[in-house]
């Protein structure tokens, strides 16, 4: 499949794909961003299917009520509209035997000017890297990657190809084209050979990001335990661990946390217990001598904070629902699925999550503390009812072994004067 924009860099590679003996198909977007001028575009594609004899599929989106329906920029938009349908395309075609790879016409010139727009912006050693020439994952190939926009063009002439012009590309309103027609230029008038350096720079970078992932994964082989969809990291161990911001960025960057927060993350390592860090699609949890990155989502995830204003909480056994009412008006019950509690004792946010090995608690009605592993033997629990035993846990000590019994230093006495109501709701 060649993504087509009817632009000088990929009519060129259409004849160059065509002169090699390829078997392909046009993919071309119609984005409706420049009135007219798209759908001139649109009837040029049509030249190119009748002058190489393939197929040749269209695609018109309403960009712009995308960007406003999503909250993003036009050229984020024309870029997850562009990706989404070529992957719609690959997957009605694919078939068991034979696999399709999409082809874009980005060029050297392009792999600069996105080094650069990345260095500018802020990045590690892989947004240095520039633009990879294929990617495995979306099965994209970049075969002009190697040529020079001036080569591109000597090439276009040499064979007397015909293209359309984006007149987006004069304006200096898009970053890249500020870059292109700007910093580049500029740079080239005390620097000649600019380009030709920064190519070769990327390629050493790509070398070095190779030796450079080679030591995160190792960093990450010694540092995280995935248990379900949790992974916990022994604090201990991150804190002697070198370059400790670089390997905490690299641990945390693929659950939506920003660079930005490797700051606050670091914080936790001596922060209180239940304290927190979260991302759009996660929370980074401080529990006794680990970190916990577990999803948000509470029912999948196993260490579930709770706070001061939740009115009900899901997690695997069910759900709890929390409401506080004044000693005076409430009225003891007698039931193990509900914690009844004095308020004042209690400190959000509270941690649930499923038993381990080590706990103890007060039983209600008892001076002593005792195990949660013997407490479980004296309630003559089965091995499969002990594996789904849910604790609430407060600065360290367990307030509930939920369904069971409360801890004797958290009941309500003559003294309280607002109760904590916690109900478990079974499914």
């Amino acid at each position: 499949m060649l993504a087509v924009s009817g632009g000088i860099d990929s009519v060129v590679m259409t004849d160059l794909f065509f002169k090699s003996g390829f078997d392909f198909v046009l993919l071309h977007c119609n984005f409706q961003l420049r009135g007219d001028e798209s759908f001139r575009d649109e009837l040029f594609m049509a030249s190119l299917q009748e002058k190489y004899n393939k197929e040749l599929l269209v695609k018109q989106f309403d960009t712009k009520q995308y960007a406003e329906q999503h909250k993003i920029s036009i050229q984020e938009a024309a870029r997850a509209l562009r990706y989404d349908w070529f992957a719609e395309v690959s997957g009605q075609r694919s078939t068991a035997g034979r696999q399709l790879f999409l082809a874009t016409a980005h060029n050297a010139d392009d792999n600069i000017e996105t080094m650069l727009m990345f260095l500018f912006r802020g990045t590690g050693i892989q947004g240095l890297t520039g633009i990879n020439a294929f990617d495995k994952e979306r099965r994209i190939i970049r075969p002009l990657l190697f040529a020079t926009r001036k080569q591109i063009e000597d090439y276009a002439e040499e064979n007397d190809l015909n293209w359309v012009e984006d007149s987006s590309n004069i304006t200096d309103k898009y970053t890249r084209n500020f870059f292109r027609h700007k910093i580049i230029p500029l740079t080239e008038t005390h620097f000649p050979n600019a380009k030709h350096n920064l190519l070769e720079t990327m390629q050493r970078l790509k070398e070095a990001a190779i030796l450079y992932q080679q030591s995160i994964a190792l960093h990450k082989k010694k540092l995280l335990e995935y248990k379900g969809n949790e992974i916990h990291i022994p604090i201990l161990k991150l804190q002697q661990a070198k370059p400790l911001d670089t390997i905490t960025w690299e641990i945390i960057k693929h659950y939506n946390f920003s660079a930005q927060q490797v700051s606050e993350i670091k914080k936790l390592l001596n922060a209180d217990n239940s304290s927190y860090v979260q991302s759009s699609s996660h929370r980074i949890i401080k529990n006794r001598n680990w970190l916990i990155i577990a999803p948000k989502e509470n029912e999948q995830a196993g260490n579930i904070l709770i706070e001061e204003n939740d009115t009900a909480v899901k997690f695997k056994n069910g759900c709890l629902e929390l409401k506080k009412l004044s000693a005076s008006s409430y009225q003891l019950t007698a039931s193990n699925s509900t914690a009844q509690l004095d308020a004042r004792l209690i400190q959000f946010p509270l941690l649930l999550r499923k038993w381990k090995q080590g706990d103890y608690f007060y039983p209600l009605g008892m001076q002593k503390k005792k195990k949660l592993s013997r407490f479980m033997i004296d309630q003559k629990l089965s091995a499969t009812q002990k594996e789904n035993i849910w604790v609430l846990e407060m600065n360290k000590k367990i307030i509930w072994v939920i369904g069971y019994r409360i801890d004797d230093r958290f009941k309500i006495t003559p003294s309280t004067k607002e109760v904590l109501i916690i109900d478990q709701l079974v499914k």
